[in-house]
């Protein structure tokens, strides 16, 4: 058993969607987790995937490869590795959640449900959402915020289409981002009211967390972090 008293379970991650934004999870997992020693981190089991298909260009309509049985076959790999956890650091993927823990038999997990719970807790009623047009377009994170009784505020068009180009024309090529992108896209939201801007796709956590950017969002990839540690029995690190 855990010090925290969870019993002990290896983490299973289904990465690739994309790959920085799972080195990224990574490193957040190994840095959040309290330990003195190698044994003290959790056992964790990795498949990086990158050719599955985009989960935005199947939800919007504009294409027809389904990225789940990728993800299904994904998760078999790592349930018959011996994961008790599944973490997708993709949250677009969330989309697939009921379906792919059902057919699994084990908890997946994202960091949405999470951190709508968090910003609950904090007394957060109103939230701007930096995603995917996948994500905006499914209501991914919209509803899970408003089953918490928090309002949801998306980007106008203009400054969508600049999140877009900060996760697919610079995370996702490599490329280094605007910067100047990230913070007109935060004042816009913060002008329509919201009370914290969170990163809703993983690419935006890289930025965040390579370029320092953390105290101006709220990063659900670093819930998901905290929370694999948790769930797989790891006590987490208390922050300076």
């Amino acid at each position: 058993m855990a010090a925290s008293g969870v019993e002990k379970k290896i983490l299973g991650v289904i990465g690739g969607l994309g790959p920085m934004a799972t080195a990224c999870f990574m490193e957040l997992v190994t840095d959040l987790t309290d330990a003195g020693s190698d044994q003290d981190h959790i056992e964790t089991v990795i498949i990086s995937r990158p050719k599955t298909p985009d989960r935005t260009a199947f939800i919007t309509g504009k294409s027809n490869e389904d990225p789940y049985p990728y993800l299904l076959d994904s998760g078999k790999m790592l349930r018959g590795a011996g994961a008790g956890i599944i973490a997708v650091p993709c949250i677009t993927a969330r989309y697939f959640k009921d379906r792919l823990e059902e057919e699994l038999g084990v908890p997946v997990i994202h960091g949405v449900d999470e951190a709508a719970a968090r910003l609950a807790a904090k007394g957060i009623r109103k939230a701007g959402i930096m995603a995917t047009d996948g994500s905006i377009k499914a209501g991914i994170i919209r509803g899970i915020l408003e089953d918490h009784g928090i309002e949801a505020v998306v980007p106008d068009e203009e400054y969508q289409k600049d999140v877009m180009s900060l996760i697919y024309d610079d995370v996702k090529t490599g490329r280094k981002p605007d910067l100047s992108k990230m913070e007109a896209v935060r004042e816009h939201l913060v002008s329509k009211g919201a009370g914290v801007v969170i990163l809703g796709c993983t690419e935006l956590s890289v930025i965040s967390l390579r370029y320092g950017l953390n105290n101006d969002f709220f990063d659900i990839l670093e819930v998901l972090a905290e929370q694999a540690v948790v769930m797989c029995g790891g006590k987490v690190r208390k922050k300076d």
